[in-house]
């Protein structure tokens, strides 16, 4: 159940919408092509089953875990702030 101005299904409108957002950032993160014989972070050799799990994967287990910490999510605040909802 909506309240004020919006409409009933606002909020489950408002979690799809984060989840779609979410999966679209997770897939366009994703590797394509061809995949690398060798890491091209530190070249090391990838192996094969890598290679035909991962398709187009370019770096080594260890340095995707490592790249994997650096990434920074970010995202749209959905909900507003409590002080534009106050008169």
């Amino acid at each position: 159940m909506a309240g004020g101005w919006a409409p009933d299904g606002a909020v489950q409108d408002q979690i799809d919408d984060t989840v779609v957002d979410g999966v679209s950032r997770a897939r366009a993160r994703m590797p394509t092509g061809e995949a690398e014989t060798h890491c091209v972070e530190c070249g090391e050799a990838i192996p094969e089953g890598r290679r035909r799990v991962v398709p187009g994967v370019r770096t080594c287990v260890a340095c995707q875990s490592a790249l994997e910490g650096r990434v920074v999510v970010g995202g749209i605040n959905r909900r507003g702030s409590n002080d534009s909802q106050q008169k």
